[in-house]
């Protein structure tokens, strides 16, 4: 439920309260009683949370980096010269 913001005009009390879109609005101000309230405009709000466009579009930064697979080896560098088995002598 959206937080709505009012202002008496009598006493120049502010408050805020929570209510339902579909709620009518407030008349009667909790410090003064007189019916001078008035619905503020203040700035909406609200907080993106998980994951979603904004994390997987937008987001700067390195790539994620894929993790191998456990009991999965890398491939074998090679050396060259003797011992490595690519120079043809025979051992």
């Amino acid at each position: 439920m959206p937080i709505y913001e009012y202002e008496c005009g009598a006493c120049g009390h502010r408050f805020e309260v929570i209510q339902k879109m579909s709620d009518p609005a407030l008349t009667g101000c909790p410090s003064c009683s007189k019916s001078e309230l008035k619905k503020l405009i203040s700035a909406a709000g609200f907080q993106l949370k998980g994951t979603g466009w904004y994390a997987t579009d937008f987001k700067g930064g390195a790539q994620k980096k894929e993790k191998p697979e456990p009991g999965a080896t890398s491939p074998k560098k090679k050396t060259g010269g003797c011992g490595g088995g690519t120079c043809g002598c025979a051992h």
